[in-house]
């Protein structure tokens, strides 16, 4: 690594220490879980003192609410490949489920967005992520509602916000922590109670695919 780029004067190396930063914090994710990162592993990660951290990022919430944008962008491009893949009107479903199910990540972020991410951060970087889940919210419903004309658009933007709600809640608790895992192995009965997170996430798309437009308020 090249003394200009440790000191970071010049936007290329800021930027360049930043996706160092994030290309860490990820790594760290995915090997021990979002919950278990702390600031100063990151920082240790990438070499840098915890001070020296802030110039980029303000807080983990912060570097981690980057990555949760970051994955938004890559769920919206794969989503939107596989609807317009689909073969009917219910492989929308397993388009919008399977492409959460390959990315273990952002499972993992949207499980922490609402309950520690949106905190300890900046209005700016709140504003970010805000913005870019609106907007591949938005884009993702209008194919869903282009391959499900049964739905109108906003019905297709509440399912593909129950969705992402679906991973947040059911995801964490399909891919239990080693204890519970053990748990599991062990006795049958308390096993019953893990969820398969695709088959159910898919399940309750259909249920509320179906029941949106019976809550229709009624023509005049």
């Amino acid at each position: 690594m090249s003394k200009e780029f440790l000191r970071a004067r010049r936007p290329e190396h800021k930027q360049q220490r930043r996706e160092a930063i994030l290309a860490a914090a990820r790594e760290l994710a995915l090997t021990s879980g979002v919950r278990n990162v702390s600031l100063g592993g990151v920082a240790a990660a990438v070499g840098l003192a915890k001070s020296n951290l802030a110039r980029y990022f303000t807080t983990r919430e912060e570097i981690y609410l980057e990555l949760a944008r970051q994955e938004f962008d890559a769920w919206e491009t794969a989503v939107l490949a596989r609807i317009g893949e689909a073969s009917s009107p219910d492989a929308v479903f397993d388009a919008l489920v399977d492409t959460l199910e390959e990315r273990p990540l952002f499972c993992d972020l949207l499980s922490h967005s609402s309950t520690t991410l949106e905190h300890n951060v900046t209005v700016e970087a709140a504003r970010a992520f805000k913005l870019r889940t609106a907007e591949a919210l938005a884009k993702v419903a209008s194919a869903v509602a282009r391959a499900r004309p049964d739905l109108t658009e906003e019905e297709a933007r509440e399912l593909v916000a129950a969705a992402a709600g679906f991973a947040a809640l059911l995801y964490p608790a399909a891919n239990p922590p080693p204890v519970m895992a053990k748990l599991y192995a062990e006795d049958p009965v308390i096993a019953a109670l893990c969820i398969k997170f695709a088959p159910t996430a898919k399940r309750m798309l259909r249920a509320l695919a179906a029941g949106l437009p019976t809550l229709r308020p009624p023509h005049d």
